[in-house]
Order: C-alpha cells, then sequence, then structure tokens
C-alpha cells in the first residue's frame, strides 16, 4: 500500500479534498471528505474479497481514495466532478509510482463511477460503483426528507 499512501501525501491530492471541505463545509447532505473515500475502499474490498474478483488492494484503494477529487470543479465551475478527477488523478497517480496501465485501469473506473450501466459489470469499474452508492447511510440521514436522490436510489436498509 506503499503508493496508496503516497496519494494521501500528495500535495494535489491534499489540496483537492482541502478545496472540496471548503466548499462542503455548510453542506448538509453527504459530504465527498476522507470517510467516505474509505467507506468507498473497504465496501469495494469487502465485494472484491466475497466475489473473488481478485482485484489489487492498491487498485481498489487508489480508485477509492481518488474518485471523487473532482469534486471542487464541480462547485467552482460545472465540469462533471468524475471528468475533473480522471485530469487530476492521472498526474496524481503518476507522481506515485502507477503505471501507464494502472493509470489507466483506476482513471476508467473514476471517470465511470457514476454510470449506472456499470451497476452489474464484475470489475474495478463496477464495484466502485457499487461501493460509491452503498457508502451513503440514509437510513441515518438528518437531511434525507430534504434529499434531492429519487427514493428507490436511498439506502434505508443495510444490504449485504
Amino acid at each position: 500500500m506503499e503508493r496508496v499512501n503516497r496519494i494521501l501525501h500528495h500535495p494535489l491530492y491534499a489540496e483537492c479534498v482541502e478545496k472540496t471541505r471548503k466548499y462542503e463545509e455548510e453542506r448538509i447532505f453527504c459530504r465527498h471528505d476522507m470517510s467516505h473515500f474509505l467507506d468507498v475502499a473497504r465496501l469495494s474490498w469487502i465485494e472484491n474479497l466475497e466475489k473473488g474478483l481478485g482485484i489489487g488492494k492498491e487498485f481498489i484503494y487508489a480508485a477509492a481514495l481518488l474518485h471523487d477529487c473532482g469534486r471542487f470543479r464541480q462547485y467552482e465551475d460545472g465540469t462533471p466532478h468524475e471528468l475533473a478527477g480522471v485530469q487530476l488523478a492521472e498526474a496524481i497517480l503518476m507522481d506515485c509510482g502507477f503505471e501507464a496501465p494502472e493509470r489507466e485501469e483506476i482513471l476508467r473506473a473514476i471517470s465511470g463511477h457514476r454510470e449506472k450501466t456499470l451497476a452489474q459489470e464484475e470489475s474495478l469499474r463496477g464495484v466502485l460503483y457499487r461501493a460509491d452508492k452503498k457508502s451513503r447511510p440514509c437510513f441515518a440521514c438528518p437531511a434525507e426528507k430534504a434529499c434531492s436522490w429519487p427514493s428507490p436510489k436511498r439506502n434505508l436498509l443495510l444490504e449485504q
């Protein structure tokens, strides 16, 4: 997990996390913070193990930590955060020692983490998509009644 720890301490990553934190300070809904990133990583890792998918731990954690790194750009200029995230994550992954094919796989997962078509895919992309959605505890959210997520999308029960 050496390369994943490099991500955590990368200056551009820290800048992305901090900018998003500032934009979401007053947000009553789910935040895009380290708790969310780690929830997504752990849920992805658990699914990977349960299904025997064989996805490397560094891939899962790198994708989970970086999947929302472009969120602040969505607040600043409306760029979809998955697209902004790919641009930012590419430089971070390169600096942290990920080779070109590894970066490509992780970046594809980041760019697709909002694509419903990946819901059934048994890959890093599919695992990241599902974990991102499952990570939200709507059943315990004080802002649940004001949430814009449609009811069928909300996590109102714990699922396996």
